[in-house]
This record gives C-alpha cells, structure tokens and sequence, in this order.
C-alpha cells in the first residue's frame, strides 16, 4: 500500500505564491505518474498537472505559465510550484500517483486547502 502526503496549502494573497509538495511511501514498486488534482466547492475534481518517470508534463490551461510541476524519483515527491495565485485557484489540492504492479494502482492524498484571498 502507497501513502501520498500532501504539505504546503494555506492562505495566500492574490498575486502571491505557494509551494506544494507530496511525498509517497510504503510499499512502492515503481511511481509512474504523479499530478496535482484541484476541487473548489461544488465543483468536480479537475487535473492542474501532471508529470510522467521520464520528467514529461502537462498542464491545465488555467495552469499554464502560472505553476509548474517537478518531481525528485529520489525521494518520491512531487512539487507544484504556484504563482500569480487567483482568487479561482481557491481549491483542496490532491497529489495523485500511479503505480504497474501486475496490474495499474492509483493513489490519492487527503487533500490540502489552498486558498487566495485578500
């Protein structure tokens, strides 16, 4: 079983910036994909970013040129590096990862709270 902790959420002013990070563990066999999910109130889930083993990634258009996504494979953590933070980018954060172990495996982090506001 693959433990996703998620760290870095809080209150932000417009215009500001915040640092996300998630860190996996427990029984990893071999992180594929990582990403950063966000949920705003009554809304659904929607992808930020995404970011393959290889280093490869893609964004949402609202994330584009605004955030970036890295990861470090040495410490199975991933980063989402936001800036110029929208009242809209109001949202709980989800690290996501991936996982082919026989079969894919998908896992979730409990979500941190970002939220912009003056």
């Amino acid at each position: 079983q693959v433990q996703l902790v998620e760290s870095g959420g809080g209150l932000v002013q417009p215009g500001g910036s915040l640092r996300l990070s998630c860190a996996a563990s427990g029984s990893l066999f071999g992180i594929a994909d990582m990403a950063w999910h966000h949920q705003a109130p009554g809304k659904q889930r929607e992808l930020v970013a995404i970011i393959g083993s290889n280093g490869g990634t893609t964004y949402a258009n609202s994330a584009k040129g605004r955030f970036t996504i890295s990861r470090d494979n040495t410490k199975n953590t991933v980063y989402l590096q936001m800036s110029s933070l929208r009242p809209e980018d109001t949202a709980v954060y989800y690290c996501y990862a991936n996982e082919f172990n026989r079969r894919w495996y998908d896992y979730w982090g409990q979500g941190t709270q970002v939220t912009v506001s003056l």
